[in-house]
């Protein structure tokens, strides 16, 4: 059986991977395919394709979007298929983006408050780039100027949700998102769908709403989730008529945990999935 992962990061956002290098590294770990799915870009994808084409790999163009969750947990949509920066989600992206760099700024602001003060050109060079800026980069230099003794530490004490210096970005509806990316050529994935902090039932009834609003899949094969949260996630997926995906979440030294391909040792996504997908893509 062949092996894909459809879920990786990038030095594009809050990885520590240049997207040439994730590419190798699904080489290594024997993928015949790998999407890149940086948050909110698509500019990783060119660099990760030249790559993967050297390589005899295939790339699946993807990226993964922020959204408004319907509980207090966090919720992300994986858009798989889509590389065009011109389109209705290359459009929606480059908004996101913007108001990411404006909550960059006021996070140096609350930190300062907070006496952590940190310079904001120490967390673009922890970046490599401006545009690529997430708080995983505050972490990092909080943790090199002695504040905190780890990345983990940081968003506990500090940048995670309702910690004292969480400041919010923007997001958009769930359902929006599926728009999008229907309108762009692409399907939308909810991504670790446990993170949503719901219980069975709300779980379910959570699933069939975006099943009703043009999501294609769930992502139940993840590196994170027991054998037993895997089967009962694919079984909810296919309940609802959607395709069980799955992926490492790669993050490179943010979760060094975590591997292209096989993610915390024992996940495998079987290439099927890939044409699962693909089948759900909006006819032109």
């Amino acid at each position: 059986m062949a092996v894909i992962d459809l879920h990786t990061h990038s030095t594009v956002s809050d990885g520590s991977d240049s997207p040439a290098r994730v590419m190798e590294l699904a080489a290594e770990a024997g993928c015949r395919a790998v999407a890149l799915t940086d948050h909110d870009s698509l500019a990783g994808l060119a660099a990760a394709s030249a790559r993967a084409g050297e390589l005899g790999i295939e790339l699946v163009a993807g990226c993964e979007v922020s959204v408004k969750p319907p509980a207090t947990g966090g919720m992300h949509v994986l858009v798989y298929f889509v590389d065009d920066p011109m389109s209705p989600l290359g459009a929606e992206l480059d908004r996101l983006r913007d108001d990411r760099a404006r909550r960059n700024r006021a996070l140096v602001i609350r930190l300062a408050d907070l006496g952590f003060p940190i310079a904001y050109q120490d967390v673009v060079a922890a970046a490599g780039s401006e545009a690529g800026v997430g708080r995983p980069h505050f972490a990092r230099v909080l943790v090199a100027s002695g504040a905190v003794a780890s990345i983990q530490e940081a968003f506990d004490r500090l940048l995670g949700s309702g910690a004292p210096a969480y400041v919010p970005k923007a997001r958009v509806e769930a359902s929006r998102v599926a728009d999008l990316a229907n309108a762009s050529g692409g399907v939308a994935v909810l991504a670790h769908p446990l993170s949503l902090g719901l219980g069975p039932a709300a779980l379910d009834a959570t699933i069939a709403d975006l099943a009703r609003a043009g999501f294609g899949g769930l992502e139940a094969i993840y590196s994170r989730y027991t054998p037993e949260e895997r089967r009962t996630l694919t079984a909810l997926a296919r309940r609802h008529g959607l395709v069980a995906t799955g992926g490492s979440d790669h993050h490179g030294t943010f979760k060094p945990d975590l591997t292209v391909g096989t993610g915390a040792g024992d996940l495998r996504v079987p290439d099927r999935v890939l044409d699962e997908l693909r089948d759900r893509q909006p006819v032109a």
